[in-house]
């Protein structure tokens, strides 16, 4: 058997009461479930679905779609990375054009490489979720 903490959104085992007590986490909200109401809950959750609250006990219900300043911490993890790409694109190649020694398609893709991440840097992440990306160049072997 468990309780289900609405407040706490999580599961305590009864077994374990004693001990939450001790450490004044067991749960004022509890709610009793049973193993096969509980092991039902966790078995094959669909796509788009999550435990939650609903009437206050335990239910499947539907993932909430994420807020505008997640979605916006996402695009700028997204924008984050895709400059650490550029800049790994740019850096060897700029290595060989200083060194002398870049051939006719590192020079040009070195520039291709360059615009893309100006266009990279300009892109406004707090349209998020709408936001038109730029397109890399083609990477070559290097």
């Amino acid at each position: 058997m468990y309780v289900w903490s609405a407040k706490a959104n999580g599961f305590f085992p009864i077994s374990e009461k004693e001990k939450f007590e001790a450490s004044g986490l067991w749960p004022d909200d509890g709610v009793i479930v049973s193993e096969e109401e509980h092991k039902k809950l966790f078995t094959d959750i669909p796509p788009g679905k999550q435990i939650g609250t609903l009437n206050g006990k335990p239910a499947l219900i539907d993932i909430p779609q994420p807020t505008k300043k997640e979605l916006i911490a996402i695009a700028e993890v997204k924008k984050s990375q895709l400059r650490e790409k550029a800049d790994s694109e740019i850096s060897w190649r700029q290595d060989a054009v200083d060194a002398d020694i870049a051939t006719d398609e590192e020079t040009s893709t070195l520039t291709e490489w360059k615009k893309y991440r100006v266009l990279l840097m300009r892109v406004d992440t707090s349209t998020a979720p709408d936001i038109e990306w730029p397109t890399p160049p083609a990477v070559q072997a290097r």
